[in-house]
């Protein structure tokens, strides 16, 4: 993981939780609920809930305010993901982070094409997050 591109994500004004899911069990879930269990803002993004974990959720990443200050967490199948990443680009997000699964072949190498600075390829942020909050405390 490159510690300039971890640092610009975890710095982020807001984050944005795609593939967030009602079901607890589920690291859409479980990534959304981090956020918030460190008080960092977050938006679910949900095209089939209207809220998620007492959040309400946004349909699109369409509908997230401020996408060059926000953090995208992607947490869906490959295909999605590539889908994601190219809206996200055309929107104006830069700050990508790829939880394990949500990546493949097509999304490195469109990723790579697109000069799109992602966090991908194993590290998860329910992991690695934690030691990159002392981050925050310097915004």
């Amino acid at each position: 993981m490159n510690p300039v591109t971890a640092y610009r994500f975890i710095t982020s004004k807001q984050f944005a939780v795609v593939g967030a899911s009602t079901d607890r069990s589920k690291y859409g879930n479980r990534v959304l609920r981090w956020y918030q269990g460190h008080e960092l803002p977050v938006v679910p993004v949900n095209h089939k809930e209207a809220e998620v974990e007492s959040l309400r959720a946004v349909g699109s990443i369409r509908d997230v305010s401020d996408p060059a200050e926000t953090g995208l967490s992607i947490i869906t199948p490959p295909k999605v993901t590539l889908d994601i990443l190219k809206l996200g680009k055309e929107l104006g997000f830069t700050r990508f982070w790829l939880q394990p699964g949500a990546e493949d072949k097509a999304v490195l190498d469109y990723a790579k094409e697109a000069e799109l600075d992602i966090i991908a390829g194993g590290p998860c942020i329910l992991v690695q997050g934690p030691g990159l909050l002392t981050h925050r405390s310097k915004i």
